[in-house]
Order: C-alpha cells, then sequence, then structure tokens
C-alpha cells in the first residue's frame, strides 16, 4: 500500500530558519515531529506520485520565485500559526488544486489560507499567552517561494519524497 503525499512550499533558508526556530521554541516538543512548513496540499494519493511528479516538474519550470510576506500572527484557539500571503502562492494552489481536483480531499478543498503553524495541540490559555507575548513584538517579516517539497507521509515523520524547485 502506498503512502500519501503533502505538498509544502520551499522557504528561502533565511525564512525558513526564523519560523523553524519560532516553532522549535513553543511546539509541544513530544509532538514537533515535523520542520516548519507552508502546507498547499495535506493528503494526495501516493499510488498517483508519477502523474504528481509530472505535474509539479512542468509547474515548477514555468514559476520563478515568488516574494512572500509573513504579516502577523493567527490566534488558532490551540496554537499560533504565522500568517502567509502571497498572490503568486494563492495563484500556484488554484492551479495544482485544478489539475487535481478529483484526488482532493474535502480539507484540500476548502478555502486556502496559507500559514506556519508555530504552536499546536495546547491548552487555549497557553496558546493565547503565546499569541498575546509575540504578537506585542511581532516584526512583519518577508521571503521567497523557491519551489515545491513533496513528502510521503507515515503517520508520524515525514519522509521527502522530491524538491522542486522554481526556475530561476
Amino acid at each position: 500500500m502506498s503512502t500519501s503525499l503533502l505538498l509544502t512550499l520551499k522557504l528561502d533558508q533565511t525564512t525558513f530558519e526564523r519560523a523553524n526556530t519560532l516553532r522549535q521554541q513553543h511546539f509541544p516538543p513530544e509532538r514537533n515531529v515535523v520542520p516548519a512548513h507552508v502546507i498547499l496540499f495535506h493528503q494526495l494519493p501516493g499510488d498517483r506520485e508519477s502523474a504528481i511528479f509530472h505535474s509539479l516538474e512542468t509547474l515548477c519550470a514555468q514559476t520563478e520565485p515568488f516574494p512572500i510576506s509573513l504579516p502577523s500572527l493567527q490566534f488558532l484557539g490551540n496554537g499560533v500559526a504565522i500568517s502567509v500571503h502571497s498572490p503568486a502562492l494563492m495563484q500556484l494552489h488554484k492551479t495544482l488544486a485544478t489539475t487535481w481536483d478529483e484526488w482532493l480531499i474535502p480539507q484540500d478543498r476548502q478555502g486556502y489560507r496559507p500559514h506556519i503553524t508555530i504552536q499546536n495541540k495546547v491548552k487555549p490559555e497557553t496558546a493565547r499567552q503565546l499569541y498575546e507575548e509575540l504578537d506585542a513584538q511581532w516584526q512583519p517579516m518577508t521571503g521567497r517561494g523557491e519551489g515545491l517539497l513533496l513528502w510521503h507521509y507515515h503517520k508520524g515523520p515525514w519522509e521527502l519524497a522530491k524538491e522542486f524547485c522554481f526556475a530561476q
């Protein structure tokens, strides 16, 4: 049986390191089994891996790295995330969602709201405290999307299947 696949945005190194540091500091350690990420699709069919590879290779060859902004924090109820804003990312997601429409699970059909989760699955009061603490000193960041990362999902840690770089 093939595993399912996840798709994330490859961030520039500086943006990734800043977000991942926040995640390491604030995510419950026993649950923090993956690095900081901007997810595009939560579950793609592993038995369609070659078709997914082809779609991603074609799209990434036609896509240049693009700017992203991380303007603010989001309170998630049981966690905290960094909002991600990028018209190019929204268009990329829309293009892939249209291409893969028949494969998408309900979660991936909902409105796309990109973010980087830095804390999750904690008590609401713990999340609220972190949100207020970080929000009081938050400085908007900018970065770049440099490609896409396709991951095998194994009910825990992810295993990188392939990195797709945008055209340079």
